[in-house]
């Protein structure tokens, strides 16, 4: 089956005489489009929130979100909306307040979308391909996204830990992202800088296993639904289907992923110095209850599922700019 999928990606390049998959190339485009795919969100929640800002769940940016998103889950009384936390913050800081934090935001996330992206695709031919060829496609996708995140996450870690704390603390613990990297690794050496890892992967790559393999089923589905092979459809309507099959599985890592979003950011905000992981999680917990882990759930549910659609989208749109075919549906 895997050698079978294997020739069929093959074979739709070969006859566009484009980047050969599997090869240095192609992994290095999958890296890139990654990156590009990971910062879609930037850009289009600006063109959506004129839309959505009266229900207050869109920023016009990610960091103007997560600023606020930060702060609301570590004290969820310190605004009563997204709304009033962004004229609060405007009308105390200023614009620059407003998307405090962009730049280590910009690192980590291009940091995290270069690895979940590409080490997703070495492992899931790896895997897929080469050592498990006879392995259930749901393993390999499952077992390759995991492997992705894992490596993503250890490029992102210290990027987001100077995000957190930047965006609050008040005042803010840093001004920039060289002073706050410089900060924590002077005060608490370069371990400082992951204090947050193992929330984080507890966060990210259950999500990111949701994201890839919901992402690859649903788009199997969809073309079993519609009855042709993949390749008999044009690139627009292959790319819709990336759209369509990246909102579904965005629902779904919001809700599976939210608990431990809301932890990291309480324990990069308020772990104290020495305290280990599972005392200051257990804490934490015992301050905020099994309700406080659900804080902005409804926000998550319908940004993530919006901007996964549009990842996918623009991931896919990427690799068919360079000859190659969409994600999944082989």
């Amino acid at each position: 089956m895997a050698q079978a999928t294997s020739e069929k990606v093959k074979a739709a390049v070969d006859k566009s005489g484009g980047i050969q998959p599997f090869s240095k190339e192609y992994f290095a485009a999958c890296t890139i489009g990654g990156i590009i795919g990971r910062h879609s969100d930037t850009a289009l929640t600006t063109t959506w929130e004129p839309l959505l800002q009266s229900s207050a769940q869109f920023s016009s940016s990610r960091s103007l979100y997560q600023g606020v998103k930060c702060r609301r889950q570590v004290d969820p009384k310190i605004y009563t909306s997204n709304v009033s936390a962004w004229r609060s913050i405007y009308a105390k800081e200023g614009l620059r307040g407003v998307f405090f934090g962009w730049s280590p935001t910009f690192v980590g996330y291009s940091l995290q979308g270069a690895g979940k992206y590409g080490f997703y695709e070495v492992f899931k031919y790896t895997y897929g391909e080469r050592m498990f060829p006879n392995a259930p496609k749901t393993l390999v996708y499952l077992g390759a996204s995991a492997s992705a995140e894992f490596l993503a996450d250890i490029a992102l870690c210290p990027l987001e830990a100077i995000k957190v704390r930047m965006q609050t603390t008040l005042p803010p613990y840093a001004s920039t992202l060289r002073e706050g990297w410089s900060k924590v690794v002077g005060k608490e050496g370069v371990t400082g800088l992951y204090k947050g890892i193992f929330p984080l992967w507890g966060r990210q790559i259950p999500y990111t296993m949701v994201k890839f393999a919901t992402f690859e089923t649903v788009v199997n589905k969809i073309y079993g639904f519609l009855g042709k092979p993949k390749e008999s459809f044009n690139t627009l309507q292959q790319t819709g289907v990336s759209f369509l099959g990246g909102y579904i599985a965005g629902v779904g890592c919001a809700a599976v992923s939210h608990p431990a979003d809301v932890m990291v950011s309480k324990l990069n905000a308020d772990r104290m110095p020495g305290e280990s992981a599972g005392k200051a999680i257990s804490r934490i917990y015992g301050n905020i209850g099994f309700g406080g882990l659900w804080n902005g759930l409804p926000v998550r549910i319908v940004m993530i599922g919006t901007l996964t659609a549009f990842q996918w989208l623009i991931y896919d749109s990427f690799k068919v700019a360079l000859g190659l075919p969409t994600t999944g549906g082989h």
